[in-house]
């Protein structure tokens, strides 16, 4: 197990940040941790990366508490806060051999900045003082910084904010690539790269889990369960034949002959649907579930 997180609350004076908070994260999984702003989403990694301390609850990384071993822990995590914190007076290479200094013995210093640039896409700017870097050169600095110890955990805070939709895809595949061999949490607004790399998906609002599922299951939207159908029959149907559909909720007419068809709560009706064509002589041209996007879900889920 790398990530155990039990019952954790955190108050910020009277404010709950964190209230009752508990999930697991496996070794080898990518997770993608949401929530809108001020959700507590990190809040959340600091506690688990030993930056602050949680006044409730345990954390466990590595089997490691939090608590008692917090130096020991830093070892084996990896962590790029959401405003990725640089000496912007240092040169690229020069900042990530100090890092890689605090971590590794002397002689291993050189060969691993030079791997960590190279994957990262450094190379044309290791030269250059960071503070002249671009914001999204800077990411690729603080994202190198978090690599640079080669660590089981990674804990990513808004890691492609300030990068190009190209760069977005350089990182969004190195993350991918390094989830193979690590356990990655990873907090975004972007939920095309949430659907595109996550394992699984956590939702948290207002402090407390609303949802925690595969990303292939988490569409299936927890705040509506009803399944909609969208049906293209080969001629015109009315509503009032259509009501004849067994655990059909509602029917809304799209287009010509298609229909978007409503189940009742969790049921699949696509039986139902041809079984109602062909006792009424209609042929399906098309039908499909129609899923919710990952956005509509995270709206409903969090009201915002």
């Amino acid at each position: 197990m790398s990530i155990k997180v039990k019952n954790i609350t955190k108050l910020y004076g009277k404010q709950k940040a964190l209230d009752n908070v508990s999930f697991e994260i496996k070794s080898g999984e990518i997770v993608g941790f949401l929530g809108p702003n001020g959700a507590g989403k990190s809040t959340m990694m600091k506690i688990i990366t030993g930056f602050i301390p949680a006044n409730k609850g345990e954390v466990f990384v590595n089997d490691l508490n939090a608590d008692e071993n917090s130096l020991e822990i830093r070892k084996h995590v990896g962590y790029l806060p959401e405003h990725n914190p640089l000496y912007l007076d240092m040169y690229v290479k020069e900042y990530l051999a100090f890092v890689a200094s605090l971590h590794l013995p002397k002689k291993e210093i050189k060969s691993r900045v030079a791997e960590i640039i190279d994957k990262t896409g450094l190379q044309i700017e290791q030269n250059k003082k960071i503070g002249a870097l671009s914001k999204g050169y800077r990411q690729r600095v603080g994202l190198a910084q978090a690599l640079i110890h080669d660590p089981d955990v990674l804990i990513l805070d808004e890691p492609t904010t300030g990068l190009d939709p190209n760069q977005i895809i350089e990182i969004r595949n190195l993350i991918a690539e390094t989830g193979k061999e690590k356990t990655v949490m990873l907090s975004t607004h972007i939920m095309q790269e949430v659907e595109a790399i996550c394992d699984r998906i956590i939702i948290i609002d207002k402090g407390k889990i609303v949802a925690d599922d595969q990303t292939q299951n988490i569409k299936q939207d927890k705040a509506d369960a009803k399944i909609t159908i969208i049906v293209e029959f080969n001629k015109e149907v009315s509503l009032d034949l259509l009501n004849q559909i067994k655990d059909m909720h509602k029917a809304e007419h799209h287009q010509e002959n298609i229909w978007l068809i409503q189940s009742l709560e969790n049921k699949d009706i696509r039986e139902n649907i041809f079984q109602f064509a062909v006792k009424n002589d209609l042929s399906v041209l098309s039908m499909q579930k129609q899923e919710k996007s990952l956005e509509e879900v995270f709206k409903d889920l969090t009201g915002n």
